[in-house]
């Protein structure tokens, strides 16, 4: 099959399956690029780091601008993802999180507790995929008051063919075709937003902001001197970023353009060959891309009017297999592209410096023994709250704790304590009995062991 012949069979597919037109606009130029060996790369020598970035403490207003601004934002959370890096079966957002409530239940009580000490009535929408829908809304059915009149709690994002990676044709996978299926990456919000008329409800609505950030970062919540200092400054659109440390030195930054000085994110994704050394320079890149983002949406309507519908955002090449538990199935490529890309895109667009406890996701079992740990509590207003004033403890789980389920038949009665504890390392498979306390650097070694209840951990066990 040629290329050509590929993307009409992709196309036909989209529309077979009911997939809105512009998406598969969007699709299509993508596949024109992958054709043309567009990667997506921003070589080092094309950017230059960022440097001076304002504070969210030196921009906060008074109390009054704070609520006024929050009357009129939306809190949009993305939660299409599965989590299957953590053997999750479903909506990662409905793990059991902390204290016995999902991710969802902590977001929906975070919104509500807002509504209340603002006197305001700020929705929340959740970003489903078809693979999310039905648990996630289950979960939201437990708060009668949480939906807004005129608004859904959800709307779901796009999806497209995975490719084939030898001729860009739609893979086949007749053992399970929804695997022949992906989400379009995050990027597909503004889109989406588009094509489902939320766009035009939100703004008919009296909405005029929407804070956008992922369903499994719990440190991300609606802080309306965001929006209040976007209505004061006329900012169309502003990204939070966090100083990197060398835990986060593969994660997206933000750098300034020299073609055109206009800020740009940089993924791992994006990295031109044998540039991973200034990629992962923490000193050359200070700030790390937290993907909390706040974006005007009058100005999100003018620029998709310009642009046809289309945002244009760099592309992303995301090469797996169809299965991806199993290695031996059909190579494909998933065509992908990063909200937080959006910022090239919005003249005035800006970079917003935040604490670390903005910034607490949970995609791997080490830090779901973080955030479950006594390193954290949760307020009456459902925040994380941190109970150290240290840096968090490195933890480090060996492979028997990879997955979820291995995760909890090992901690049956709870994480250990680790507020005294500078590392952990867990590298037999051991399970752990109540109330195991650990100080200073741990390491668990030797094969299958059990570490009774009350056990004080200290060096190497």
């Amino acid at each position: 099959m040629t290329s050509d012949e590929g993307l009409r069979a992709a196309t036909t597919k989209m529309r077979d399956a009911g997939v809105p037109e512009l998406a598969i606009s969007v699709f299509g130029r993508y596949h024109d690029q992958l054709r043309s060996s567009v990667t997506g790369t921003i070589p080092e020598d094309s950017i230059e780091p960022l440097r001076e970035v304002a504070h969210l403490d030196d921009v906060r207003p008074d109390d009054a601008a704070v609520a006024a601004a929050l009357a009129h934002t939306v809190v949009i959370k993305l939660n299409g993802g599965l989590g299957t890096s953590m053997g999750i079966r479903g909506p990662k957002s409905v793990l059991s999180v902390r204290d016995g409530l999902t991710f969802l239940d902590i977001i929906a009580r975070q919104v509500l507790a807002l509504r209340r000490r603002h006197g305001v009535e700020t929705p929340l929408l959740l970003m489903n995929s078809f693979r999310t829908r039905d648990e996630s809304l289950a979960v939201l059915e437990g708060y009668s008051d949480l939906a807004v009149d005129g608004l859904p709690l959800d709307f779901l994002q796009n999806r497209e063919p995975k490719l084939r990676a030898d001729d860009l044709a739609p893979v086949s996978w007749p053992d399970d075709p929804d695997l022949e299926w992906c989400p379009p990456g995050h990027g597909d919000i503004y889109v989406a937003l588009q094509t489902t008329g939320l766009l035009d409800t939100l703004r008919e609505s009296g909405f005029r902001y929407a804070f956008l950030s992922n369903a499994d970062n719990l440190g991300a919540t609606c802080d309306g001197a965001v929006p209040a200092w976007m209505a004061q400054e006329g900012i169309p659109y502003v990204t939070e970023v966090c100083v990197r440390t060398v835990n986060d030195r593969k994660g997206g930054h933000l750098a300034v353009r020299r073609s055109d000085g206009r800020l740009v994110l940089r993924d791992s994704a994006m990295v031109a060959d044998g540039e991973d050394h200034h990629f992962q320079d923490t000193d050359r890149h200070p700030w790390f891309h937290a993907n909390n983002l706040w974006v005007d949406l009058d100005a999100l309507a003018a620029r998709l009017a310009e642009r046809d519908g289309v945002l244009g955002l760099p592309i992303i090449v995301n090469r797996k297999t169809v299965d991806p538990t199993r290695a031996d199935s059909t190579p494909v490529i998933q065509v992908e592209s990063a909200m937080g890309a959006a910022v090239e895109v919005f003249d005035g667009s800006r970079a917003l410096a935040v604490d670390r406890s903005r910034f607490r996701p949970v995609k791997t079992t080490n830090e779901l023994l973080l955030i479950r740990s006594d390193l954290y509590r949760l307020t009456d207003d459902a925040l994380v709250e941190s109970t150290i004033d240290h840096a968090e403890p490195f933890v480090d789980l060996g492979p028997a704790y990879k997955v979820v389920d291995g995760f909890e038949e090992r901690f049956p009665r709870g994480v250990p304590s680790i507020r005294c504890c500078s590392s952990l390392r867990v590298e037999a498979d051991a399970t752990f009995g109540e109330g195991v306390v650990c100080t200073g650097d741990v390491r668990v070694t030797g094969g299958v062991r059990s570490i009774p209840d009350g056990a004080h951990l200290e060096g190497e066990v």
